[in-house]
């Protein structure tokens, strides 16, 4: 232990999916000295689209135009969920700076003011959901409007059939045509993978093979839909370049995670965050974590073993769920593994999952979660906090089922913007932020 790098921060975050991130955007932008610390967490696995609530109740598969409207109905009908504890307001502001960062790091999203839309994807169905990448908007709209359009998928990109999609979406959406590009110069031999595809497209004369490869099927189309490939860390020049050639609107689809999508956030993040003055540990692990009664914390991280020693007067926990290694589950219980807190589980084993794996409720074990109070503090028992500074969001916490209920990105990012408001005012440090 003599040997680990000694830091001191008002605040660690211990998680890097989207509630880690957004946590570490939110305090370093109020002031608070800030280490995010984690393993390459769940954003890795996003499809590039943010909800913020699609489906309420679940058992009746009831999808939501007016997501607002979708969030009061849950409020009332599940008042344990995390989104009880939130102010509307709070939700909204957390949504928007995420966005706002997003923008100014090139990864601009689009949607309609208080709306959901249905984005198109990888298997023709549609997706409800809050805010979509700009890649994506020309084909939303082409399919609200009912214009034709190519879709094209490449030899050698596995997970992503334009006739699949156009045979699944092509009864509401007439005039669908597809392709199947060959690109010998950018694919080799084999299989042909998403990041090192949209990294060559980077390149123009990449561009130009694709373009060129296109041509011969644009007779009679308003649009081109692609795989969301079309570059990592500046997909937004990408894509114009390639319209520009083509002189049509082009779109991406989401495609299966893990995808280029999940690559882009998480740089997006990593370049804005390093700018902002976060300490990273990327890619590290914690491997012990002590709290005193009086609020201070002590974190051992590292890659292998441990390298540094974290002191921090508060603590984030956005470590996820089973995935993100958040919870751990043996025979017999669900637990926390780093601080070992309650984990509100199902009483019995036999009772975490229901008889039909597709059972349109959902299985009870999916809504498993630390418990936390009005404060996102989580609970040692008997509504008390387990430590005066420690604080959980996203994933982790209980009472939701984000993946059924569409709420992922808006459940991680407003929970990391009330953990961070209630720990800056705990510290009495930085910028005064509501939750």
């Amino acid at each position: 232990m003599s040997d680990c790098t000694r830091i001191t921060c008002d605040l660690c975050i211990v998680g890097t999916g989207m509630a880690g991130m957004s946590a570490a955007l939110f305090a370093a932008r109020r002031g608070l000295s800030t280490a995010l610390v984690g393993r390459t967490g769940e954003i890795i696995f996003a499809t590039g689209l943010l909800d913020l609530l699609g489906v309420h109740p679940v058992e009746e598969g009831r999808t939501w135009e007016d997501p607002w409207a979708g969030i009061a109905a849950l409020v009332r009908d599940l008042p344990q969920h995390p989104y009880a504890r939130l102010a509307t307001e709070a939700i909204r502001s957390a949504f928007d700076e995420v966005l706002g960062f997003l923008e100014e790091s090139g990864l601009p999203y689009c949607g309609r003011p208080d709306r959901n839309v249905a984005v198109v994807t990888s298997l023709g169905t549609l997706k409800t959901t809050y805010r979509a990448p700009l890649s994506c908007w020309a084909g939303i709209e082409a399919r609200e409007g009912r214009r034709p359009c190519l879709i094209a998928d490449i030899q050698g990109l596995k997970g992503f059939s334009a006739r699949q999609i156009a045979e699944t979406a092509g009864k509401a959406w007439p005039g669908l045509k597809t392709a199947r590009l060959v690109l010998p110069a950018l694919q080799g031999a084999g299989e042909l993978f998403p990041e090192r595809l949209a990294r060559s497209l980077e390149l123009d004369s990449h561009r130009q093979t694709l373009t060129e490869a296109l041509r011969p099927h644009l007779e009679g189309v308003q649009a081109v839909g692609l795989p969301a490939v079309l570059g990592v860390s500046r997909p937004a020049a990408v894509r114009a370049a390639i319209e520009a050639r083509l002189g049509l609107p082009v779109f991406e689809i989401p495609t299966m995670p893990p995808g280029v999508a999940g690559l882009r956030l998480k740089e997006a993040f990593e370049r804005g965050l390093a700018g902002q003055g976060v300490m990273l540990f990327l890619e590290n692990r914690v491997f012990r974590a002590a709290g005193s009664p009086a609020g201070a914390f002590q974190l051992e991280a590292g890659r292998a073993a441990p390298e540094v020693t974290i002191h921090a007067n508060a603590v984030i926990l956005a470590t996820g769920r089973f995935m993100g290694g958040g919870l751990a589950a043996d025979r017999h219980r669900v637990r926390e593994p780093l601080f070992d807190l309650p984990v509100h589980q199902p009483g019995e084993r036999d009772e975490w999952h229901r008889t039909e794996f597709l059972d349109p409720r959902g299985h009870p074990v999916n809504r498993a979660g630390i418990e936390v109070d009005a404060s996102f503090r989580p609970l040692a028992g008997l509504g008390r906090a387990a430590f005066p500074q420690l604080f959980a969001a996203g994933s982790i916490l209980a009472h939701q089922d984000w993946m059924r209920m569409k709420c992922g990105s808006g459940l991680a990012m407003a929970t990391a913007w009330a953990a961070v408001a209630h720990a800056q005012r705990l510290l009495g440090r930085g910028e005064p932020a509501g939750a």
